[in-house]
């Protein structure tokens, strides 16, 4: 048994309000470089693993077809291409890792190939690549379709993308690069391969044009709940990325990866799961529940209803006043968009034949959007407390991907400063930083 890898999930450190929150920066805000440096130094000085950033290219649009409510209140929106900003946090650091999210239903896996390649350089071996299936309308819609891919393709997509990108990441043999100043040979050819794929989404030539990374390939993340999304986990995630919430569901889903990574010839043991986990501590449970109410008093109905819609890429706005939770859920997927999130989860708490209200849907949706039906919050004993008991109930491989809904920096810097420290003291987190690469330093 490994202790918890621990990452911070900095996808909306400047949306839904934290900008504004108590605690915020002062003189500066998002997209300023200076905020990401200054949190990357303080997380490594932490311990923490992987800073994350998710990502979206569309603004929301789901929510009665109009950008308006998101541009309004921020929802979501801004979205920056972050790899820039990785680079640059990777020159104040040299230990802590960077995962970077890109769309295998969109993108093309040359590209992002080559952008990964590159990046495990500047940041010599410390780069993720979170491959993600997309569901969200708003971002097919910039990349010219005028519908969502069906949910089965997109994942066959994903994993012939992924197997793309790991086929040209070896075009180029580790020992391929002999720079021989006496001849001027700078490779041996014998060493460098078209890779000649022809398969049923890309064709691509090959080979990379590129020298070999540090970590020759990028570490993969990927996040998939359902059925099939497990399945493509199983298949070529080095490391998953589980969405937390209830305990049933965490054990559900490593149960499924286990027997899926079997399936495939792989060892469950060394594949891990980082559960994405809200939290807000402080220095008195009071402080934590404090800060936890300003994060409760942003969010209005249409902040809420724009959240909803947008993550799953269903109009919530044409629900009816009553309606069989299995009618939402089949509505959804016949959408092919993503019947995870807060329909899921309301299937498996109540069942996909209890009928609800509208009204009563959206007093849920209020606590999944904030979040606060599924955080942990408190002082550090007691967040450390349910941590450590969740850790051995799931499994005890992996770890956890923290969010912070409270003001950016203030809210993370909490968790480096009360969380972590307490966790290391009862020796429950991995030890930071054992390898030079973050293949390495996140291995269960």
């Amino acid at each position: 048994m490994t202790g918890m890898h621990i990452g911070y999930d900095l996808s909306f450190t400047h949306t839904e309000g934290a900008w504004a929150r108590q605690g915020s920066w002062s003189g500066t805000d998002f997209p300023d470089i200076r905020m990401y440096m200054e949190l990357a130094r303080t997380a490594e000085r932490a311990g923490v693993g992987m800073l994350f950033f998710g990502d979206g290219s569309g603004i929301p649009s789901t929510w009665r077809g109009s950008i308006e409510p998101a541009v309004e209140w921020g929802i979501q929106w801004p979205r920056h291409d972050m790899s820039p900003v990785i680079a640059a946090m990777s020159t104040v650091t040299e230990r802590i890792g960077f995962g970077l999210t890109y769309s295998s239903t969109f993108m093309h896996p040359f590209y992002v190939a080559r952008l990964l390649n590159s990046l495990d350089h500047v940041t010599n071996g410390r780069i993720a690549f979170n491959v993600v299936a997309s569901t969200r309308g708003a971002d097919a819609a910039n990349y010219g379709f005028n519908q969502l891919m069906d949910h089965g393709l997109r994942y066959e997509r994903m994993e012939e993308f992924v197997a793309v990108c790991r086929a040209l990441w070896d075009s180029v043999a580790p020992d391929a690069i002999v720079r021989d100043r006496s001849t001027g040979r700078f490779a041996d050819p014998s060493k460098v391969h078209p890779i000649d794929h022809e398969g049923k989404f890309f064709t691509v030539k090959g080979p990379l044009a590129s020298v070999p990374s540090p970590q020759h390939h990028p570490l993969v993340v990927q996040a998939g709940n359902s059925p099939r999304g497990i399945t493509a986990s199983a298949r070529l995630a080095d490391l998953v990325f589980g969405f937390g919430g209830s305990l049933a569901g965490q054990q559900r889903h490593r149960d499924l990866l286990d027997q899926a990574l079997r399936c495939e010839g792989r060892d469950p043991a060394r594949v891990g799961i980082l559960w994405a986990t809200q939290v807000i501590v402080g220095r008195t449970t009071a402080e934590a529940l404090a800060r936890r109410d300003s994060v409760h008093e942003f969010w209005n109905e249409e902040a809420v209803a724009t959240y909803l819609s947008h993550n799953a890429g269903y109009d919530f706005s044409t629900l009816p006043e009553s309606f069989r939770l299995a009618e939402l859920r089949d509505e959804i997927l016949a959408a092919n968009a993503s019947p995870a999130g807060l329909v899921g989860s309301l299937v498996a708490e109540l069942g996909e034949n209890h009928t609800m209200s509208r009204g009563e849907f959206f007093a849920h949706g209020r606590g999944h959007a904030t979040g606060l039906d599924h955080s942990i919050v408190g002082d550090p004993d007691t967040v450390a407390d349910a941590l450590q008991d969740n850790f051995a109930a799931t499994g005890a491989r992996g770890g956890y991907m923290f969010s912070c809904p409270a003001a950016m920096p203030s809210g993370f810097g909490e968790i480096s400063e009360l969380l972590l420290p307490e966790l290391r003291r009862r020796g429950a987190l991995a030890p930071a930083y054992p390898g030079a690469t973050l293949r390495e330093n996140l291995a269960v």
